[in-house]
């Protein structure tokens, strides 16, 4: 699935571009200011950068060198958003490296016409990825070759994922993780049917083993969300991520594989939300830091829908809604939980 970021100071602008290349079957950022859209793409490195010229603090035009001076963002496409009086500003962008641009207005069908265009000239295109995505975070999908695997069963799902988190397994201990209720024999004999299962789902080749130990295909190499995700919270712990970036961070959790009811996958959970919950604190401090007090409280809030005795986020909380002038300080200073009110 191709990443796109989208950068442009109208909101309007800004949700239209987002819903359509959504519902075109592209992953969206959106950010409405060039700073923190940098901020942003020290996590996310998309495959297209789409833009507006005309921007307050930073126009397009700078945003555009400010990437081209990073090495990892050198290369990835940029398109130019542009009105019909600025495209003096187009040549200008398209001299200093540019890939194309798209004028304002423009229909859903020239939007997605033009991306689709940009990307297959990079070699990306829905169909024609060859990589492998596993989605763990707020869902359980496994995209191979541009398409959602087609699983046989649920538990060949979960057994993917398992052997993701785990890279090399007896039979037993994947039996005994996926199906702790039953006894060894029937536990064993559900391992090689969902194996079966697996392999046709993916391919024969999918998994591997050698001394009745199993491991999925080193070849495969699935781009795995939850590794990511716990590979950029081990750099917020060290105080390594801005603000933009944790909430970007922040954004990406979910709860690990929906629906699934195995003891291993509570464990995963139950990691995932330490490092969830450690990282609205992160960024609660950091919206303090900066005096974005809303902010704060959102992630205060968050965090206490988490863990509801964290002392320190009830504070946190009463304090950041003291200083907006929110009446629910007070509700927070009594340590009463309203989460069915928007704090919007």
């Amino acid at each position: 699935m191709p990443r796109i970021l989208v950068v442009d100071d109208d909101a309007a602008i800004l949700k239209l571009v987002s819903v359509i290349l959504s519902r075109a079957g592209h992953e969206v950022r959106t950010s409405s200011h060039p700073v923190e859209a940098l901020d942003l793409l020290k996590v996310f490195v998309p495959d297209l950068i789409v833009s507006d010229v005309v921007m307050p603090y930073m126009t397009g035009l700078e945003f555009l060198e400010k990437t081209r001076e990073i090495p990892t963002l050198a290369s990835v496409p940029f398109m130019l958003l542009s009105s019909h009086a600025e495209r003096g500003d187009v040549r200008r962008g398209m001299n200093l490296g540019a890939d194309d641009y798209l004028p304002k207005p423009f229909t859903p069908q020239d939007l997605t016409t033009a991306v689709d265009a940009r990307l297959r000239r990079a070699g990306l295109t829905l169909q024609g990825e060859s990589g492998m995505q596993a989605k763990g975070l707020g869902t359980a999908q496994v995209i191979w070759k541009g398409a959602p695997v087609s699983w046989v069963s649920r538990k060949a799902l979960e057994l993917f994922f398992y052997l993701l988190e785990h890279k090399e397994v007896t039979s037993w201990e994947a039996a005994e993780a996926l199906w702790p209720e039953k006894d060894e024999a029937r536990a064993s004999s559900l391992f090689h049917t969902t194996l079966h299962r697996l392999r046709r789902s993916l391919s024969n080749e999918a998994v591997v083993s050698a001394n009745r130990r199993y491991a999925l295909a080193g070849d495969l190499n699935p781009e795995y969300d939850v590794q990511r995700f716990e590979l950029l919270s081990a750099q917020a712990e060290q105080g390594t991520l801005g603000l933009e970036e944790l909430r970007e961070l922040i954004s990406q959790y979910g709860s690990f594989l929906p629906g699934a009811d195995s003891p291993w996958v509570d464990d995963v959970r139950s990691r995932l939300e330490q490092k969830q919950f450690s990282l609205l604190g992160l960024a609660a401090r950091a919206a303090t830091t900066a005096g974005k007090a809303k902010d704060a409280a959102q992630f205060h809030q968050r965090a206490l829908a988490l863990d509801p005795m964290s002392e320190g986020d009830w504070q946190g909380l009463a304090k950041a809604l003291d200083t907006i002038g929110d009446p629910r300080a007070r509700l927070a200073a009594q340590r009463e939980a309203w989460w069915a009110v928007d704090m919007d």
